[in-house]
């Protein structure tokens, strides 16, 4: 019953009218894309040399744009142990890493119950966090990080 609540949960992501996230340009494939509380675009494209991650308004210039090389680039993914399902890709900049990440407890399942989904990019400067941007549940989120061809993250 989960697998299926889950499945739904990301296909209806996927097909949700999704005017207000961005999009990854041509010949790159959208990893993760969500909107914040505050109307803001977390996304993450495979551009295959490159892991790109970008941050703003949508149909604006964005704050912040990383290309970083894939090689630099790194990914967390669940182990199938524990009851929430975890992962994140890294993208480092310089002395920042932005890691985007997508989470849902496996245990919130029942009939009134949806999965507890959470989403967002934490930022770390010399390995310190210092801010945490989460998204909007009630809007459409977008996630492709299982399974991408990453190495692990240290």
């Amino acid at each position: 019953m989960l697998h299926n609540l889950l499945l739904l949960t990301l296909v209806g992501s996927c097909l949700a009218p999704s005017l207000a996230l961005a999009e990854c340009g041509k010949g790159t494939q959208t990893v993760f894309s969500c909107t914040t509380a505050k109307g803001k675009v977390i996304e993450v494209c495979d551009a295959g040399k490159t892991i790109d991650y970008s941050f703003g308004k949508p149909d604006s210039k964005p704050e912040i744009v990383v290309k970083a090389p894939r090689q630099a680039a790194s990914t967390t993914q669940w182990q199938g142990i524990g009851r929430t399902m975890s992962y994140s890709v890294e993208v480092p900049n310089g002395n920042t890493r932005y890691s985007v990440f997508w989470s849902v407890d496996k245990m919130m399942e029942g009939d009134t119950q949806e999965p507890a989904i959470e989403a967002g990019v934490a930022v770390e400067i010399n390995q310190k966090p210092v801010a945490t941007v989460r998204c909007d549940n009630k809007k459409p989120i977008v996630q492709e990080i299982e399974g991408i061809d990453l190495k692990a993250t240290e």
